[in-house]
């Protein structure tokens, strides 16, 4: 039987919080599906009554709320969003009717071209018989599936609120018409709605590229694109230590180190199969001339690893004794996602994995798949990530998009579901979230919006040996294939590192933060004793700086407070005489005046145990 998952923890500083009002899905609510639904056709006619010339296309619920996408020839304005919320309660206080009705293929493309709407014409060539429609009263429809509430007199105006206006392209195609969609939300009631928004203003106050920009971690430069972050000095501290952390952890548990290039011949990734199911995801070819591309004989930018490590496994014929052999790899990857997909750090076109791949005998596979789930849940409490569930990520039979044989996915599927039975795991199944080639087990987190993100990541895979035609010298000397475990603790360390700042509000845990210790000059004679001690703190591995702007102590201290250093020692002469530092941090405020070799040992002592100071 499958558990449910649970949410295991609220945000660092929910103590301080009222208790919150349980917020539901869309998809975890059929009440909250049909308000849902239902208010996006009354906005839609509303609109269309203020902009006659103004044309539907689709408007579906979201997890959040609703959209209605728009071909209209004005752009849509903040003001206009207050004309059309005062007409959609006129529609609502009418009390219409929501009637479905099921109509002929011939009737409702009659329907359509009586009122002249092209992209309902092109909607329908897309659907299945029966063919529904809804109704508002008898003054407005639009084709549909449902569900709805019975009458708009079930939708409380005080719970609904139209949010933002964003450019849509039709289809997702960005060669095809540009539209303007309408972002709205609805409640079943205003205090569901008031807590929505208080939470929207939280996330607005933890958003990464706000803090991100504020902190000085990275930037984007249209310059270089869209997509493609760059790391200031600061981020890559953070990014550096991220990463120096995990190759730590890997190397107690027998991982080897690997690099591999950028870009490979597209024929590596035909016998991965990533051409064939991924090239959309993919940047162009590169091609030395138009026979070349034609015959698609070039180079790509990698979107995955794995055919990489595979190949310095295939380098050697392997033994048994070799086995478990475990590839690991900070390695950058690039996919060429949509300009209108792309988000801060959460949705980037070039980013890196911590990737690593382990080759194992059938016999090895139940006990190295727990080991990594434990490498990835001693990641996570090191982070304070404890707000996810697990997912079971497996095929859908019913799509053509997988490879290998159904007895491989079988097996693999049941080596994923005893790991996750012999820990106790709270987990869910996804049908249809399996990579192509494998399932997989995603750790999937909870942000500060409520969005959930997939973060870690490990997978079964018993395809890509058979494609890569892998092999290992077995005891009795034939030769077998290997399965592999394709591993992720942090997924996208830019996603990650976009995630860590929201959880934490940039206010990094010590061991995390870029500068551990600012130290603080009541007067500029003092600063030669203050750059002496801090180069002592640097020598021993924490990172410290001396704050030399010459200003005024208090304006030192809220700089310090506003760029979320963790510990600030400030020194007048009285430190200077006794050697010591007055101590203040943000975990525990005010510590006091103690000796400099104190400071430096328990600042040590903390860093190394992921502790507060």
């Amino acid at each position: 039987m499958v558990n449910q998952p649970s949410v295991i923890s609220e945000s660092p500083d929910s103590a301080e919080k009222p208790a919150k009002i349980h917020l539901p899905r869309t998809s975890e609510s059929e009440t909250l599906k049909k308000i849902r639904h239902t208010t996006s056709h009354v906005m839609a006619m509303a609109v269309q009554k203020l902009f006659p010339k103004a044309q539907v296309t689709i408007g579906p619920w979201i997890e959040n709320g609703f959209y209605y996408d728009f071909d209209s020839p004005e752009p849509f304005t903040e003001k206009d969003l207050k004309a059309i919320k005062k007409e959609m309660i006129k529609i609502i206080n009418r009390k219409l009717p929501v009637i479905r009705e099921e109509v002929s293929r011939e009737e409702a493309e009659r329907r359509i071209k009586e009122i002249n709407e092209p992209y309902k014409l092109e909607i329908l060539e897309g659907l299945q018989e029966p063919i529904t429609i809804y109704h508002l009263g008898e003054q407005w429809w639009d084709l549909c599936a449902g569900p709805h509430v019975e009458n708009t007199a079930e939708l409380n105006p005080q719970a609904i609120e139209l949010e933002t206006v964003a450019g849509a392209y039709w289809r997702g195609d960005a060669t095809k018409a540009q539209l303007q969609r309408i972002y709205g939300t609805a409640w079943e009631n205003p205090e569901q709605l008031e807590e929505y928004k208080r939470r929207k203003e939280e996330a607005q106050r933890r958003d990464h590229r706000k803090l991100g920009k504020e902190l000085g971690l990275f930037i984007f430069a249209d310059d270089v694109g869209p997509g493609l972050p760059m790391w200031t000095p600061k981020g890559t501290i953070l990014r550096s230590t991220l990463e120096d952390f995990l190759k730590q952890e890997q190397l107690k548990r027998g991982y080897l180190s690997v690099v591999s290039p950028h870009i490979a011949r597209v024929d590596l990734f035909k016998t991965s199969g990533h051409w064939q199911k991924y090239k959309e995801d993919m940047f162009p070819m590169m091609a030395d001339d138009e026979e070349a591309k034609a015959n698609e004989q070039g180079f790509v930018l990698k979107p995955m690893n794995c055919p990489f490590h595979i190949q310095i496994y295939k380098s050697e014929l392997r033994s048994y004794r070799e086995l478990p052999m475990r590839l690991a790899e900070f390695g950058t990857v690039y996919r060429y996602e949509q300009s209108g997909e792309l988000g801060g750090l959460t949705r980037v076109r070039g980013f890196t994995v911590d990737d690593s791949h382990l080759f194992v005998t059938p016999e090895q596979l139940d006990e190295e798949f727990l080991n990594v789930v434990d490498l990835i849940l001693s990641v996570f409490k090191s982070l304070q990530l404890k707000n996810f569930k697990a997912r079971l990520s497996f095929r859908d039979p019913a799509s053509d998009k997988y490879i290998g044989s159904d007895e491989a996915w079988e097996t693999s599927q049941n080596a994923i579901r005893r790991a996750v039975e012999t820990l106790g795991m709270n987990y869910f199944e996804g049908i249809g979230e399996a990579a192509f080639y494998g399932p997989k087990l995603d750790f999937i987190f909870q942000d500060a919006l409520d969005r959930e993100w997939q973060l870690g990541t490990v997978q079964v895979d018993y395809n890509l040996p058979e494609r890569f035609e892998l092999e290992y010298v077995a005891e009795d000397g034939s030769r077998k294939r290997p399965v592999m475990i394709h591993r992720a603790p942090f997924g996208s360390l830019e996603r990650l590192i976009g995630i860590l700042i929201e959880e934490y509000a940039g206010d990094f845990p010590l061991w995390l933060a870029p500068i551990q210790i600012r130290l603080l000059s009541v007067k500029d004679e003092f600063l030669p004793y203050i750059k002496n001690v801090v180069k002592e703190l640097q020598a021993v591995g924490i990172r410290a700086e001396a704050d030399t702007s010459g200003e005024r102590l208090a304006k030192q201290i809220r700089n310090a407070e506003k760029e979320k250093i963790p510990v600030m020692a400030i020194v007048g002469e009285k430190e200077v005489e006794a050697n010591s530092l007055n101590i203040r941090t943000r975990a525990s405020g005010e510590l006091g005046e103690i000796p400099v070799a104190e400071v430096t040992e328990r600042m040590k002592q903390a860093i190394a145990n992921f502790t507060n100071f």
